[in-house]
């Protein structure tokens, strides 16, 4: 779904995705649908993981 929506998506971001909850990715499911470009996917990953 994201690679529809923004391309294809740096291999780190995934990498950061794969080690989401079920909740979280339930939560960032949601959230996609607001998300207007790829910035607002990592900044959700900086704000909902401890993944730094």
């Amino acid at each position: 779904m994201l690679n529809r929506r923004f391309g294809e998506i740096d291999a780190s971001i995934i990498e950061r995705i794969k080690l989401l909850s079920t909740e979280q990715l339930e939560t960032l499911g949601e959230e996609l649908l607001s998300f207007s470009d790829v910035y607002n996917l990592v900044n959700w990953l900086e704000e909902n993981t401890n993944n730094s």
